[in-house]
Parts: C-alpha cells; structure tokens; sequence
C-alpha cells in the first residue's frame, strides 16, 4: 500500500517497552528515492528530543491507532547519537547511526536495501532470493564499510527532508506545471513511489503524480525539479484524487499514459532510466 506524508505525520511510534513519540518527517535518500529515516518527535519523556529511526526497526504499520511498531527499546532510543534533524544529515552521521544499533549500511548493493528490497531483509536475508551466501558476503561488506578507517571523514549528503521538499516548482520539458504537494511512499520497502503535484497555478484543482524515474534533474539550491514530460502529457494523464487510496489499477492507468514500465514488474530496477 502507498501511503502519503500526511498519512505518517503524527503516527504515533511504540518501541517494545512503551511509547516513544511521534512522526514528523521522513527523511528519503536523493539517489534511490527510498525513505531511510523517520524523525520522531519523542515527548517530555526525553525533552522532545528529535531522533531518527530506520525503517529497519520498523514493522508494518498499525492499523488501529496509527502505530507504527519498533524492535528497539526506548533505552536504545535515549542512547542512541545525537543527530541534530535540523541539518543535512550526512553519512558520517549515519555510519555512526548504523553501528550503534548495528545494522548493515543500506548502500553499495544492487537492491533498495543492500542486495535486497526490504529493509527487514538487512537483518534476516530475506528478500535476497534464498541466496543466502550473497547475504552473507554482503553483510561482510558492509562491515567492512562501516568500519573502514577513515570513512567518517567522508562528509557526502544524500538524505532530504521530505518536508522541505513541500513547495518546490516543478519544470516540464516546455514549461512550469506546478509544485510539490506531497510524496506517496510503499509501506513495504520505504520507496519513493510518487510526487504529489499541485498544478493550481497551471491548470485550477488537478493533482497528478510523477514518478522519481521520469525526473531529470533537481535543484536543491533553487528548490525545483525537472521532469521528461511535455506539459501535454501531464495535463491529459489521470488525475490524483488525495481522498482516495491509490491502488494497482490506477497506477497501472498512469504508466500506461506515459508508456512506462510499472515498477512493480520484474526486471525494472531502481537505476531505470526512462528514454
């Protein structure tokens, strides 16, 4: 199921001895377009500290009550780095992240997560086909990755604040369309499925999606993205009703316009480029 940012905004985030706090943003990485982090507001119990957790500690989401499932302690949590949420977030940070809680570096493999496509997976090897030596080896490259000599000097930045991301212009090959809206998530492997884009400006009360594969480029600095579509094509592709869950079939109607191949079809990685 694809899930929206206002979907996860104020789930509430339970550890396995008690509550921890609530969702306030996600935090995607900019090369994969797959969530990596939720920041989680914790409450009086610890001075409303912000702190990241990955979608590896994470079950599926609760269905009653917006509960959203860890398996962590809260004493975890407390200790866990302190990472100021209100800065780019860099990998320094996250390698130190990943081995306080000892988890596997995400990167470097061929899948979403490591060589698989769920973030579970790091942990267990699920998702890597039943290839357990290829499990195996990659683990001990993230190890050794994680513990490189030197390696939290590298200061690259590839994690962006999914509400920062509100408001940015979207270019057309030809053209302005509009802004972003929103982000549409799958709950099962933390992608990046969509950008919700308002297109008021352009073309009064229409939503359409537009997905990371079909982007050409995008600013931070100048807060725009760029797409390889006409603006004819976007104007003419189904529209997005944000009161309604999306589901298969209309995703099926969205590729279709744009003679794309669906994401969810074997052999369509995360590194398709579109023509």
């Amino acid at each position: 199921m694809l899930l929206s940012m206002r979907d996860f905004e104020n789930y509430a985030v339970q550890a396995l001895d008690g509550p921890i706090g609530i969702v306030r943003d996600l935090y995607f990485d900019d090369e994969a377009w797959v969530v990596r982090y939720l920041v989680i507001e914790t409450g009086p119990w610890l001075l409303s500290r912000k702190v990241l957790i990955s979608p590896i500690a994470i079950g599926s989401p609760g269905r009653i009550g917006q509960v959203l499932p860890l398996s962590i302690t809260k004493e975890q949590v407390k200790n866990s780095p302190d990472i100021d949420t209100e800065k780019p977030v860099s990998r320094q940070h996250e390698s130190s992240y990943l081995r306080y809680y000892n988890y596997p570096a995400y990167w470097g493999g061929a899948g979403l997560w490591g060589g698989g496509a769920y973030p579970g997976g790091m942990l267990t090897g699920v998702g890597y086909g039943g290839l357990d030596a290829e499990y195996r080896q990659m683990e001990a490259s993230n190890a050794r990755e994680l513990d490189e000599p030197g390696r939290d000097q590298v200061d690259d930045q590839h994690l962006r604040s999914c509400k920062a991301t509100m408001g940015y212009h979207i270019h057309a090959t030809d053209g302005d369309i509009g802004h972003v809206r929103g982000v549409l998530v799958d709950e099962e492997t933390w992608a990046v499925r969509y950008m919700i884009v308002d297109t008021s400006n352009w073309w009064l009360g229409h939503h359409v999606l537009i997905a990371p594969q079909w982007i050409q480029a995008v600013s931070w600095s100048e807060e725009a993205v760029s797409v390889l579509l006409t603006r004819q094509a976007i104007k003419e592709a189904p529209p997005y009703d944000p009161s309604r869950r999306l589901d298969r079939s209309d995703e099926h109607e969205i590729y279709k316009h744009y003679q794309r191949a669906g994401y969810w079809i074997e052999g369509v990685t995360k590194q398709e480029v579109c023509p």
